[in-house]
């Protein structure tokens, strides 16, 4: 997981464990088979373009309050 793509996603959502949660439902989505919403000329592993995604705003979140 590259740390640049960490402190970015931070600032978009910055409850770690919420980020925690959102990447890893991502990362699982991801290694099903579901298409990743960003380009890149690299190879990203499904925890950077969970990552990315966030940044650049392609996953929306809900908290629930009670």
């Amino acid at each position: 997981m590259r740390e640049e793509y960490l402190k970015e996603a931070n600032k978009v959502i910055p409850d770690a464990g919420l980020l925690i949660n959102v990447v890893s439902r991502r990362v699982k989505q991801l290694r099903h088979g579901n298409r990743p919403l960003v380009e890149s000329l690299e190879k990203l592993n499904p925890e950077d373009i969970a990552l990315r995604e966030i940044i650049e705003g392609k996953i929306s979140y809900e908290t629930v309050e009670s």
